[in-house]
């Protein structure tokens, strides 16, 4: 893959179960294609079990951990770890996924085949008891022009999968708080300033799913959210009005209007590929 470093860029808290972060972590270190550098940014206290497990990581050269005394939430500690990455590309992990073993392989192909792209990214599998078990897919667009297309109307990028240039996410104003939608606030901003986004066809990363993922994507405060980030993309002619209501009123009826167990069939059954 040339010469092209990168480094990768992890959050860690202390709900997170032990062994799926030594599992998600390890996914990484793992990689046809090794890291140049592992950045973990712990947002608060941890058990002393999660933080035994972080300091044996530590040992590592190209590890580092950055803390945060009280927890701070998910777009000031993806915030930081972004500034303490080196590098000029950064993928994005999550502590309780697991990496694909070809995966920044991939992503680093499609870089230096297009060095114009700003962020590429790729499918997930979703899992409940073995990555082998596959419960569903949730697929994304491939090109630029689909994937903004595909923006209107819902998320674009699988955000555990993605690897972004640093100077590009830093010169939109990098991540910031938007409860539960920091990383499609970010996209949409990205399309805003004109950045160019790809897809790989290929599963990048097995997603852990609970039983009740999908139930707990509700609620007034997660709609509430979801509206605002709507009129957002209205006010900067993202979507028109139209698109707008019609937006807002499929949420309106996902997320705050339909029963928990409904919601959960609906995910599986309209926002997923079954597999």
């Amino acid at each position: 893959m040339g010469n092209l470093k990168f480094s990768v860029s992890m959050c860690v808290y202390g709900g997170d179960n032990v062994e799926y972060f030594r599992s998600a972590v390890d996914s990484i270190l793992n990689q046809s294609k090794s890291p140049d550098e592992v950045v973990l940014v712990v947002d608060g206290p941890v058990p002393d079990t999660l933080d035994s497990v972080i300091k044996t990581y530590s040992a590592n050269p190209i590890f580092h951990v950055y803390r945060f005394k009280e927890n701070q939430g998910h777009g000031k500690a993806r915030r930081l770890g972004l500034k303490k990455c080196s590098n000029a590309l950064v993928a994005l992990m999550d502590a309780d996924d697991i990496s694909v073993y070809r995966r920044f392989e991939l992503e680093l192909a499609m870089f230096e085949h297009n060095p114009d792209l700003s962020i590429v990214g790729g499918q997930v599998s979703e899992f409940i008891l073995s990555p082998e078990k596959s419960e569903s897919v949730r697929e994304v667009p491939l090109l630029d022009k689909d994937i903004k297309s595909y923006m209107q109307k819902r998320c674009p990028m699988n955000q555990p999968t993605v690897m972004l240039k640093k100077d590009d996410i830093e010169e939109v104003g990098g991540y910031q708080d938007w409860f539960c939608n920091e990383d499609y606030y970010l996209w949409i901003r990205l399309a805003v300033a004109g950045k160019k986004f790809a897809n790989s066809p290929e599963t990048l990363v097995n997603m852990r799913m609970s039983p009740d993922s999908y139930k707990r994507r509700g609620g007034v405060r997660y709609f509430q959210s979801e509206a605002k980030l709507q009129r957002y993309m209205l006010q900067k002619r993202v979507i028109n009005l139209p698109t707008y209501i019609m937006n807002v009123g499929k949420r309106l009826i996902v997320q705050v209007l339909m029963p928990n167990s409904m919601r959960s069939w609906a995910f599986k059954n309209f926002a997923r590929k079954k597999t």
